[in-house]
């Protein structure tokens, strides 16, 4: 009967191209993931920015919207006075 270190050898040896091609491959899964991630945050980013422009430039507009909506009010409240 063989020796296992005599049997072993030959299999690992079998087996060392077969994982040396699904190492690259896994390694190109994660190139490509890592591309994915990449363009994500990006994204992110810029959604974040254009969210922030917009409040930045909502605020003046609801602002002046409140100071009309008080002006409405106080001239209601003369107006009830009034009666």
């Amino acid at each position: 009967m063989a020796e296992p270190a005599d049997m072993i050898v030959p299999l690992l040896r079998e087996m060392r191209p077969e994982n040396a091609a699904r190492h690259g491959e896994v390694l190109g899964r994660f190139e490509l993931i890592e591309r994915r991630l990449n363009a994500l945050e990006v994204a992110q980013v810029s959604f974040k920015q254009a969210l922030a422009a917009d409040s930045f430039l909502s605020k003046p507009v609801t602002g002046e919207f409140e100071q009309r909506v008080e002006t409405v009010k106080r001239k209601m409240r003369e107006l009830e006075r009034l009666k």
